[in-house]
């Protein structure tokens, strides 16, 4: 089952989110905005522990969580320990959902449309770990080069 190969790749995954924000060398750079980039760190995490908080936990494991995605860009100065435990808590969630996912449940369309046509939850828990890999690029390369001062 696909599931068997998603858990260990969001774990891999979400444990690198942690380290990217870790790494920051101080909780200012995780808020720079610099020319040609439009988002900091910081607001690249909260957006992906809100997109799967969301997507996993809200929607598929009915776990009552509340996402606000305008938050998600324009909170800043959050502290790292606040991002961390999202973090960790995020990845409780996914792991724990897609513990609970049978063979049967991954080819039934997903409940929502996201992209507003069907697709199944199987294929959609691919976009969800492509989207989350993506924007973990774009931290690494927002925190190299909020380190480097340019």
């Amino acid at each position: 089952m696909v599931t068997q190969h998603l858990i260990p790749l969001f774990e891999k995954d979400l444990d690198k989110l942690k380290e990217e924000i870790s790494l920051y060398g101080t909780e200012e750079q995780l808020w720079i905005v610099k020319d040609g980039i439009n988002n900091s760190g910081g607001n690249l995490c909260l957006h992906l522990v809100g997109n799967l908080q969301h997507f996993l936990g809200a929607i598929l494991s009915e776990s009552g969580y509340v996402r606000n995605r305008d938050a998600e860009f324009k909170l800043k100065n959050i502290p790292r320990h606040k991002l961390l435990e999202e973090i960790a808590s995020t990845r409780s969630v996914v792991i724990d959902t897609l513990e609970q996912l049978s063979r049967n449940d991954l080819q039934k369309d997903y409940p929502i449309q996201v992209f507003g046509e069907p697709m199944t939850t199987e294929y959609f828990l691919i976009y969800l770990l492509a989207h989350l890999n993506y924007h973990l690029g774009q931290i690494n390369y927002h925190r190299r080069l909020s380190a480097s001062g340019t």
